[in-house]
Protein backbone atom coordinates (compact mmCIF):
# COMPACT_ATOMS: atom_id res chain seq x y z
CA UNK A 1 0.00 0.00 0.00
CA UNK A 2 1.29 3.45 -0.47
CA UNK A 3 0.20 6.33 -2.89
CA UNK A 4 -0.29 6.46 -6.85
CA UNK A 5 -0.58 9.31 -8.71
CA UNK A 6 -1.49 7.05 -11.61
CA UNK A 7 -4.06 5.88 -9.56
CA UNK A 8 -5.02 9.72 -8.57
CA UNK A 9 -5.00 10.51 -12.29
CA UNK A 10 -7.51 8.08 -13.92
CA UNK A 11 -9.83 8.65 -10.40
CA UNK A 12 -10.23 12.01 -11.18
CA UNK A 13 -10.37 11.55 -14.80
CA UNK A 14 -13.31 9.31 -14.84
CA UNK A 15 -15.07 10.86 -11.52
CA UNK A 16 -14.65 14.46 -12.16
CA UNK A 17 -16.55 14.79 -15.07
CA UNK A 18 -19.70 13.40 -13.53
CA UNK A 19 -19.52 16.77 -11.90
CA UNK A 20 -21.25 18.03 -14.96
CA UNK A 21 -24.61 16.37 -14.19
CA UNK A 22 -24.84 18.64 -11.20
CA UNK A 23 -24.32 22.05 -13.44
CA UNK A 24 -25.65 20.87 -16.36
CA UNK A 25 -28.62 18.28 -16.13
CA UNK A 26 -29.91 16.56 -18.83
CA UNK A 27 -33.46 17.73 -20.10
CA UNK A 28 -35.66 16.03 -19.96
CA UNK A 29 -34.46 14.35 -16.21
CA UNK A 30 -33.29 10.71 -16.66
CA UNK A 31 -36.21 8.62 -15.64
CA UNK A 32 -36.26 7.57 -12.39
CA UNK A 33 -36.26 3.47 -11.88
CA UNK A 34 -36.41 1.17 -8.95
CA UNK A 35 -33.19 -0.50 -8.22
CA UNK A 36 -32.37 -3.43 -5.84
CA UNK A 37 -30.60 -2.26 -2.78
CA UNK A 38 -27.58 -4.77 -3.58
CA UNK A 39 -27.57 -3.81 -6.82
CA UNK A 40 -27.22 0.07 -5.93
CA UNK A 41 -25.22 -0.93 -3.04
CA UNK A 42 -22.71 -2.70 -5.14
CA UNK A 43 -22.46 0.03 -7.78
CA UNK A 44 -21.34 2.57 -4.73
CA UNK A 45 -19.23 0.18 -3.45
CA UNK A 46 -17.38 -0.46 -6.75
CA UNK A 47 -17.09 3.85 -7.42
CA UNK A 48 -15.63 4.06 -4.09
CA UNK A 49 -13.11 0.82 -4.26
CA UNK A 50 -12.14 1.94 -7.65
CA UNK A 51 -10.91 5.50 -6.13
CA UNK A 52 -9.64 4.27 -3.06
CA UNK A 53 -7.75 1.01 -4.70
CA UNK A 54 -6.56 2.94 -7.50
CA UNK A 55 -4.83 5.69 -5.23
CA UNK A 56 -4.16 3.79 -2.73
CA UNK A 57 -2.10 0.85 -4.44
CA UNK A 58 1.74 1.19 -5.23
CA UNK A 59 2.61 0.13 -8.57
CA UNK A 60 4.05 -3.71 -9.15
CA UNK A 61 5.05 -4.84 -12.47
CA UNK A 62 4.09 -2.32 -15.31
CA UNK A 63 2.75 -3.49 -18.36
CA UNK A 64 2.45 -0.66 -21.01
CA UNK A 65 0.56 -2.43 -23.45
CA UNK A 66 -2.44 -1.75 -21.34
CA UNK A 67 -1.67 1.46 -21.19
CA UNK A 68 -2.58 2.41 -24.22
CA UNK A 69 -6.43 0.42 -23.67
CA UNK A 70 -5.98 2.62 -20.60
CA UNK A 71 -5.33 5.63 -22.70
CA UNK A 72 -8.12 4.66 -25.26
CA UNK A 73 -10.73 3.94 -22.81
CA UNK A 74 -10.62 7.43 -20.71
CA UNK A 75 -10.33 9.28 -24.35
CA UNK A 76 -13.43 7.74 -25.41
CA UNK A 77 -15.16 8.29 -21.64
CA UNK A 78 -14.01 12.30 -22.23
CA UNK A 79 -15.36 11.98 -25.52
CA UNK A 80 -19.26 10.81 -24.69
CA UNK A 81 -19.12 13.45 -22.04
CA UNK A 82 -18.19 16.23 -24.60
CA UNK A 83 -21.31 14.59 -26.38
CA UNK A 84 -23.14 14.78 -23.30
CA UNK A 85 -22.29 18.70 -22.62
CA UNK A 86 -23.33 19.35 -26.23
CA UNK A 87 -26.43 18.14 -26.22
CA UNK A 88 -27.62 17.14 -22.47
CA UNK A 89 -29.69 14.36 -23.12
CA UNK A 90 -30.20 10.99 -20.86
CA UNK A 91 -30.06 9.23 -24.14
CA UNK A 92 -26.42 10.93 -24.07
CA UNK A 93 -25.95 9.38 -20.59
CA UNK A 94 -27.32 5.99 -21.28
CA UNK A 95 -27.86 5.54 -25.15
CA UNK A 96 -25.90 3.17 -27.24
CA UNK A 97 -22.52 4.36 -29.30
CA UNK A 98 -21.25 1.68 -32.22
CA UNK A 99 -23.68 -1.45 -30.85
CA UNK A 100 -22.02 -1.05 -27.16
CA UNK A 101 -24.90 -0.58 -24.49
CA UNK A 102 -24.62 1.83 -21.94
CA UNK A 103 -20.61 2.95 -23.22
CA UNK A 104 -20.82 5.60 -20.15
CA UNK A 105 -20.82 2.55 -17.92
CA UNK A 106 -18.87 0.50 -19.68
CA UNK A 107 -15.72 2.25 -20.18
CA UNK A 108 -14.84 3.24 -16.60
CA UNK A 109 -14.80 -0.34 -16.10
CA UNK A 110 -12.53 -0.58 -19.06
CA UNK A 111 -10.29 2.30 -17.50
CA UNK A 112 -10.00 0.83 -13.96
CA UNK A 113 -9.53 -2.35 -14.93
CA UNK A 114 -6.54 -1.62 -17.54
CA UNK A 115 -5.46 0.36 -15.03
CA UNK A 116 -5.12 -2.52 -12.64
CA UNK A 117 -3.69 -4.11 -15.12
CA UNK A 118 -0.68 -1.77 -16.70
CA UNK A 119 0.06 -1.22 -12.77
CA UNK A 120 -0.13 -5.23 -12.16
CA UNK A 121 -2.42 -4.16 -9.18
CA UNK A 122 -4.85 -7.22 -9.03
CA UNK A 123 -6.41 -5.34 -6.23
CA UNK A 124 -7.49 -2.02 -8.53
CA UNK A 125 -8.97 -4.86 -11.29
CA UNK A 126 -10.95 -6.36 -8.05
CA UNK A 127 -11.85 -3.13 -7.75
CA UNK A 128 -13.40 -2.66 -10.88
CA UNK A 129 -15.18 -6.38 -11.10
CA UNK A 130 -17.51 -4.88 -8.45
CA UNK A 131 -18.14 -2.12 -10.31
CA UNK A 132 -18.72 -3.73 -13.30
CA UNK A 133 -21.38 -6.11 -11.45
CA UNK A 134 -23.23 -3.46 -9.91
CA UNK A 135 -23.12 -0.16 -12.50
CA UNK A 136 -23.23 -2.58 -15.92
CA UNK A 137 -26.68 -3.42 -14.96
CA UNK A 138 -28.00 -0.25 -12.96
CA UNK A 139 -26.88 1.53 -16.08
CA UNK A 140 -28.69 -0.74 -18.48
CA UNK A 141 -31.86 -0.59 -16.18
CA UNK A 142 -31.70 3.28 -16.76
CA UNK A 143 -31.40 2.51 -20.24
CA UNK A 144 -34.25 0.13 -20.62
CA UNK A 145 -36.39 2.95 -19.00
CA UNK A 146 -35.35 5.65 -21.30
CA UNK A 147 -36.36 3.56 -24.43
CA UNK A 148 -39.66 3.09 -22.75
CA UNK A 149 -40.07 7.06 -21.90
Amino acid sequence: MGFSWLGLAVSGSIMLPNLLLLVLPPRPPVPTVSVSAPLSWTERLGQALCVAVSVCTVPGSIALGWGVVLGVSVLGYWLLWARYVRHRTPFALFGRVWGVPVPMAVLPVIAFLSTGLFLGAFWICAAAVVLAIGHIPVSLQRARALSRS
